[in-house]
C-alpha cells in the first residue's frame, strides 16, 4: 500500500492508521436546499468512535441514521427517513465525509435538505479540511465482498465484485443520447486523492426540459447555473461551461461513493455500473447485506495508533 499526498493509505478509503477517524472541530455554513429552495444552515460536528455517520434535524430534535436501510427516496437525490423525520440530497456530502477519511460525524441541518452549495462534493471537502481529522483507538473495520451481487432495471444495472485489493474500484458508464453529455465512461480506484482531483468538483446535472416539470412537482426549487449544470440538446447553459469534458460522468461516479458509503463501513470491492443512479445504488447495498454470504466484517491488518489519537468517549474518566 502507499500513502498519497493527503496522508492516506490507498483505497476506499482506509487512513494511514487502521483507526476510527472524526471532525477535530465543529464547522458550519449556510445554503440553499436544490429541491426545497429554503435557507439551510448546516454544521458538521466530532462525533464518539463507532457513532457512525449521523444527521441530526435540529427543527425537529431528531436524529437520522446514515445507512442505507434508512433511504426512503431516491427521486433525483438520495433522502434518509427515520421517526418521520427527513433528510435529502446526502450524497453529496457523504461522498466528502468518506474521501476524507470519517468514520464518525453529526451532520446538523435545520431543514429537511442538505445545502447544494455549488452542486458537488468541494466545498464540503474544504469544510472538512478546514475543521481537520483525528483518529481514535477504535480499530476501523472494512465491508470485505465475497461474491457478485447485481441489480438492475430496464437497460441499467449495477455490480459489486470481489476484489483482492484494499478500497473500492469503481467503473461507470452513462448515455444520454442527442445531448451535450452523450455516452461517457470513467474508471478509477477510489483514493483520497483520486476523489479530490477527479470527483470532487464535478456538479450535479439536469436537461433544459425538465426544469419546468421538476419545479411544477414541488423539486428544484433552489436549482440555478450556479449549482448545477443545465444541458439542453447539445448545449451546456453555464456561461463558464464544464469544469472536465467527462463532468456529467464524474458526478455520477461521485454519487456512487456518497450512496455507497451508506454501508456504514469501507468497502473492499469492485462497482461496475451502467446508467446506474441512486435507486439503483442503494438497491445494490440492500442485495448485498440481504445474502450474508456475500459479504463479511474485516478488522484492520495494522493497528499502530497515531500520535492524535482520540480515546472513544466511553473509555475517557469521568
Amino acid at each position: 500500500m502507499s500513502v498519497g499526498r493527503s496522508g492516506f493509505v490507498d483505497g476506499y478509503i482506509p487512513n494511514a492508521s487502521g483507526f476510527r477517524r472524526t471532525l477535530k472541530a465543529a464547522i458550519g455554513c449556510v445554503g440553499t436546499g436544490l429541491h426545497t429552495g429554503a435557507r439551510v444552515s448546516m454544521t458538521l460536528r466530532p462525533a464518539a468512535a463507532g457513532s457512525g455517520i449521523v444527521f441530526r434535524r435540529t427543527d425537529l430534535g431528531r436524529d437520522i441514521p446514515g445507512r442505507f436501510d434508512r433511504v426512503n427516496d431516491t427521486r433525483l437525490c438520495t433522502a434518509l427517513e427515520a421517526d418521520g423525520a427527513r433528510v435529502g440530497t446526502v450524497e453529496h456530502v457523504l461522498a466528502a465525509l468518506a474521501a476524507c477519511g470519517v468514520d464518525d460525524a453529526v451532520i446538523e441541518v435545520d431543514a429537511p435538505e442538505i445545502p447544494i452549495l455549488d452542486g458537488s462534493a468541494a466545498p464540503f471537502v474544504f469544510l472538512i479540511d478546514c475543521a481537520g481529522t483525528v483518529a481514535s483507538f477504535t480499530p476501523r473495520e472494512t465491508i470485505e465482498v465475497l461474491k457478485t451481487v447485481r441489480v438492475e432495471e430496464g437497460e441499467a444495472w449495477a455490480e459489486l465484485h470481489p476484489s483482492k485489493r484494499p478500497g473500492l474500484e469503481a467503473a461507470l458508464c452513462i448515455d444520454f443520447p442527442g445531448t451535450a453529455v452523450g455516452r461517457q465512461a470513467l474508471s478509477l480506484r477510489v483514493t483520497a486523492d483520486a476523489f479530490r482531483e477527479a470527483l470532487a468538483d464535478a456538479r450535479t446535472f439536469t436537461m433544459a426540459e425538465d426544469v419546468a416539470r421538476l419545479r411544477a412537482a414541488g423539486l428544484a426549487r433552489g436549482g440555478s447555473l450556479a449549482n448545477a449544470v443545465v444541458v439542453d440538446g447539445p448545449l451546456v447553459l453555464n456561461p463558464g461551461g464544464l469544469r472536465h469534458p467527462e463532468e456529467f460522468v464524474r458526478h455520477k461516479l461521485l454519487d456512487v461513493v456518497g450512496d455507497l458509503s451508506l454501508a456504514g463501513a469501507p468497502l473492499q470491492a469492485r462497482f461496475v455500473g451502467h446508467r446506474s443512479g441512486h435507486g439503483l445504488n442503494n438497491r445494490l447495498l440492500r442485495a448485498l447485506f440481504a445474502d450474508n454470504k456475500a459479504w463479511r466484517l474485516a478488522a484492520p491488518s495494522f493497528a499502530t495508533a497515531p500520535a492524535n489519537a482520540r480515546l472513544p468517549a466511553a473509555a475517557v474518566p469521568a
